[in-house]
């Protein structure tokens, strides 16, 4: 055997492996190649988004907070707000009770005094009675001394 025939058998062989690469072998290989190119791709483009929606939802986060605080001290407000209306109101609720109170004090004073001074009245017609009695040293009748005592206190 001669090297040329050696080397041609070789070459033709070659040929024929490259053939039955490029035909059978490499198609599944590139496809695979192009599917994982595809899939770290979308990988890609997927924590591309994922990024941008954890942006937004950082963004959303922040002025759902921003809201949230802003609508707690609205509330804070009210409430004080509610509350001093409720302080005034007890107040005044309060002070209009003394008031009623002390006027029904002042109308139970002025019976109670109406009452002493009428039975000081009573009493001071009684001694008067009972002095001009003695003076007189004699008993008026009953009649008489009713009627002098209510003269008396009319009198008075």
């Amino acid at each position: 055997m001669n090297i040329n025939a050696t080397l041609i058998a070789q070459a033709i062989m070659f040929a024929l492996f490259v053939w039955f690469c490029m035909r059978f072998v490499w198609p599944p290989i590139v496809g695979a190649l192009e599917a994982r190119k595809k899939q770290i791709a979308d990988g890609l483009a997927a924590a591309d988004r994922g990024k941008h929606e954890l942006e937004l939802a950082a963004k959303r986060a922040t002025e759902s907070m921003h809201d949230a605080k802003v609508r707690a001290s609205e509330i804070i407000a009210q409430a004080e707000k509610r509350s001093a209306q409720i302080i005034d109101e007890a107040k005044n609720t309060a002070k209009a009770e003394g008031e009623r109170m002390l006027v029904a004090a002042r109308a139970e004073m002025e019976q109670d005094v109406f009452r002493a001074r009428e039975q000081l009245r009573g009493h001071v017609a009684e001694l008067v009675v009972a002095g001009a009695e003695k003076v007189l040293r004699r008993e008026v009748d009953a009649k008489a001394h009713a009627d002098l005592l209510d003269a008396i206190k009319n009198e008075l």
